[in-house]
């Protein structure tokens, strides 16, 4: 195709050299004029999901100038509330004009009963991981009506594994009936609640949190790689995304 373009030039110029020489003026006929430019297409960064190197998983645009993380634990209320009052407006204002990234990052502040909600949520594809996440956000009342009876149930082992916590959770909860009616074999499920590795991955995550920014509750926002201290709701966080140029 490129050498098809540079024979066409060079054909074309020869008329021109022609004509050059012979002091003849030749007029562009309007095949030859340029075409204006196309504006680029707009990109819906409401679409734009990614994994990070910390863990996490980001919505919308990854140059954007603002860029607010959530450490967020799927059985903490705060954090429920946040994903009904504050992440409905972060998408239809600042995520979508491209201004603002949104990333979660999971945080099992409730121990044992975060492990199996955590290993469902992040054993999906990029593109389901917000939907899943907001599932479990909007069914958590119902979700934790039991948790009493589990945590009686998980004391009355005798030394179960993190892994077998975590099944028992998801299972005794009902975390697993969900992803599998939001489109997850049971196989899957079991497969991934019974994975070694990225229980430990959520291990580090958490030492990581602890260490580097002092996370010990849910929700904890960092902006632009700051801590926001005493923040933890939608009423109090904006004015700061405000300030930040979201």
């Amino acid at each position: 195709m490129i050498r098809s373009l540079m024979v066409l030039a060079l054909i074309a110029g020869l008329p021109l050299a022609a004509d050059a020489a012979t002091k003849t003026p030749v007029k562009k006929s309007a095949a030859t004029k340029r075409a204006p430019a196309r504006a680029p297409a707009k990109v819906n960064w409401l679409t734009v999901v990614a994994a990070t190197p910390d863990g996490g998983m980001r919505l919308g645009n990854p140059n954007a100038a603002v860029k607010l993380v959530e450490y967020g634990s799927r059985t903490c209320p705060h954090c429920a509330l946040f994903d009904k009052e504050g992440v409905p407006a972060l998408k239809a204002g600042p995520i979508a004009a491209g201004k603002l990234s949104y990333e979660f990052r999971d945080f099992p502040v409730h121990g044992a009963l975060d492990l199996g909600p955590i290993l469902l949520g992040r054993c999906v594809s990029p593109g389901q991981f917000f939907p899943l996440l907001d599932a479990m956000f909007a069914g958590q009342q119902a979700l934790l009506a039991k948790a009493e009876a589990t945590e009686t149930k998980l004391k009355a082992m005798t030394n179960p594994s993190p892994n077998q916590i975590a099944t028992i959770v998801a299972n005794d909860l009902g975390y697993v009936a969900l992803a599998t009616r939001r489109g997850m074999a049971p196989a899957r499920a079991k497969a991934c609640l019974a994975d070694r590795v990225a229980l430990n991955r959520i291990v580090a995550m958490t030492d990581t949190a602890e260490k580097q920014y002092g996370v010990s509750g849910t929700p904890t926002f960092i902006i632009n790689g700051t801590k926001a201290d005493n923040v933890y709701d939608w009423a109090a966080l904006q004015p700061l995304l405000a300030a930040a140029g979201a």
